[in-house]
């Protein structure tokens, strides 16, 4: 009989050490400790749950609400720059750790990697704002909080994660840490996802088992229901595998201090606990697995592309096949030569006819604002209809800042696709990951217009205007009457005089009506035109530093295809002089590899198929 209480191994632990055993029969130590580490972590009873998500979201609040203790700088103020790392203990301690990064300088004392700094938790707050400032880029820091909550002496480790602001940050306050075990994104419910948001999903999602968004302030949202239903489209969509739970931070620390369990129902944190307490009890089962599964995929796969590479690259039978891909590698570099000059001509013509195409765009928007004023101005008074006018003309011309400044940043995202065709037959997804400034951004200065210099007509000089005007009328009236026996100055002199006096007048505001247009008319097209110098400068410096960049993106790509081609090329070289039977060893032992990686890799696919598992188990806990 065998030994009664045997205890088998789980098979994502089998499927890791063997794995493992591949990793180092070929060489590939970076791979084998990345096994090693998820090993070490997969059994570790406790389960790490990484909060990650945009800045002032309610991630360091969130975590102070579901252990009730204030551990986390929440606010106004600058949140965490630094990882906080909350545990179980039975007292309540605080502990910096400063780690020195690869590659800075070395430690005077070899054997301590790390320092650790006691910090007094009644001041752990202003410490991590302190932190909050840039620091060197030689070390990396972390917080380590330990608590006695009956939430985490179950298990559960808490880690904060500093605020994520773009995609080109979402890995760095991953970077430092130990591997999760669970991502609970945090994303507030006034707002649907954001792209950085999504993107950062996207990104960590395969090296989590499983994805939790908790969205936040729906105590302040109305609409979060129509938000959520609206998120969980967009995770459809996106082909992201996540589960959505609607919390309010301030609801569970009201009903935190009131001990009123009804509040702290409708904060929904009994829901949040209550999956991640099912994550927890499921990280030894099928948390387990699919996280095992996961990374013994990716790893598999890192094995095998080399390998795959060389059986589709060799020839099936004796060395003529090697002169045979020798020539295919002589013109493959034939056609990276030609597939250069292509995409060079295809950048230059694009680009010069960009140019030429934002100019014209952008003259003829403001020539249609000037056709505009010069017809209002040909009927209105510019003195009292200036500040009216003034907000519409720079109005109208951020509005035709913004409408070429979108046009030309699809001009150039086709322009790149445009040159990236050239390199499809490569199977490369050659599309640099860019982007161009916000429209808002890229229009906010547009520079005041100063008002023209215009004469008023006071009334004195209305009156001297009426005397010259009358002065004509009552001499060349008088002098008629006087014939008659009149005196010159009469009724009827005076009454003439009194007719070319206003005749004066009115005849002396048109002109000045005149002036006053044509001055406006001036100062408008000054402005326009110097609006339109200087936006089309920077239109152009756009254009060139876009071009620059497309061509930097390409030339480096093209290096790298190159170095490829040129590997490939040397090889075939050295294999033609190779002797076949060797070739055929190489051949069936490469083929027996493959084998074995793809029974691992179907081993690794087994375990991803019931991944919905611990998906399904939190749903239902949290029901």
């Amino acid at each position: 009989m065998g030994r009664l209480g045997a205890v088998t191994a789980p098979i994502w632990l089998d499927l890791l050490d063997e794995t493992a055993r591949l990793c180092q029969a070929y060489g590939r130590t970076d791979l084998l400790e990345r096994l090693r580490q998820q090993r070490s972590q997969l059994l570790d009873p406790q389960l790490r749950v990484v909060v990650s998500g945009e800045p002032k979201q309610g991630k360091s609040l969130l975590i102070n609400a579901l252990i009730n203790a204030p551990v986390c700088p929440v606010g106004e103020g600058p949140g965490v720059s630094v990882p906080v790392v909350v545990r179980y203990a039975e007292q309540p301690s605080a502990v910096l750790v400063r780690t020195p990064l690869p590659g800075s300088q070395p430690s005077p004392d070899p054997s301590r990697t790390e320092q650790r700094t006691s910090v007094p938790v009644d001041q752990l707050a202003s410490w991590l704002r302190r932190l909050s400032q840039p620091r060197r880029d030689t070390e990396a820091l972390r917080v380590e909080v330990s608590m006695p909550r009956a939430l985490l002496a179950s298990g559960l480790v808490l880690i904060d994660t500093p605020g994520v602001d773009n995609l080109h940050e979402a890995s760095s306050p991953h970077s430092g840490l130990p591997r999760g075990d669970v991502l609970l994104l945090v994303s507030d419910a006034t707002r649907e996802l954001s792209v950085t948001e999504l993107n950062l999903l996207l990104q960590l999602r395969p090296s989590y088992p499983f994805v939790i968004i908790a969205l936040t302030k729906i105590d302040i949202s109305p609409n979060w229901r129509a938000v959520a239903e609206r998120n969980r489209e967009q995770l459809a969509s996106a082909g992201i595998s996540a589960v959505l739970m609607p919390v309010s931070n301030v609801l569970r620390l009201h009903a935190a201090r009131a001990n009123d369990k009804d509040i702290n129902e409708e904060s929904g944190f009994p829901q949040l606990i209550a999956g991640l307490a099912s994550c927890l009890a499921n990280k030894s089962g099928s948390l387990a697995a699919t996280a095992a599964g996961l990374t013994a995929r990716t790893v598999l796969e890192q094995l095998a592309a080399p390998l795959r590479a060389e059986l589709v690259n060799h020839p099936e039978k004796d060395s003529s096949g090697s002169m045979t891909r020798l020539r295919q590698a002589q013109a493959a570099v034939d056609e990276l030569r030609r597939t250069t000059t292509r995409w060079q001509n295809t950048l230059n013509d694009e680009i010069g006819d960009l140019l030429a195409d934002i100019e014209y765009d952008l003259r003829d928007r403001t020539r249609q604002i000037l056709r505009t004023v010069d017809e209002a101005f040909d009927e209105a008074d510019p003195l009292p209809s200036w500040p009216v006018f003034q907000e519409w003309l720079e109005a109208n011309l951020v509005q035709a800042a913004a409408a070429n400044y979108t046009w030309l940043v699809r001009r150039c995202e086709w322009i790149a696709q445009r040159v990236a065709d050239n390199f499809r037959g490569y199977g490369y997804d050659v599309v640099p990951d860019w982007s161009l400034l916000p429209v808002e951004e890229a229009t906010a200065e547009v520079p005041a217009i100063d008002p023209p210099k215009v004469e008023r007509s006071t009334p004195i000089q209305k009156l001297m205007t009426g005397l010259r005007g009358s002065y004509g009328g009552v001499l060349m009236v008088g002098l008629a009457t006087s014939l008659a026996g009149m005196p010159l100055l009469n009724p009827i002199s005076l009454g003439a005089g009194a007719l070319f006096g206003g005749k004066s007048i009115r005849d002396e505001g048109r002109s000045l009506l005149k002036q006053r247009q044509a001055a406006a008319k001036a100062v408008v097209q000054r402005h326009v035109d110097e609006f339109f110098m200087r936006l089309n400068k920077d239109r152009r410096d756009t254009i060139r530093a876009v071009q620059r960049r497309l061509r930097d993106h390409f030339l480096a790509v093209t290096e790298e295809l190159q170095e490829v081609i040129v590997h490939s090329f040397r090889s075939a070289k050295q294999e033609a002089d190779a002797d076949a039977v060797e070739w055929n060893h190489r051949q069936r032992h490469l083929a027996h590899e493959m084998r074995r990686l793809t029974a691992l890799y179907e081993q690794a696919q087994e375990l991803l198929a019931p991944q919905g598992e611990t998906g399904r188990a939190v749903r239902m806990a949290t029901r």
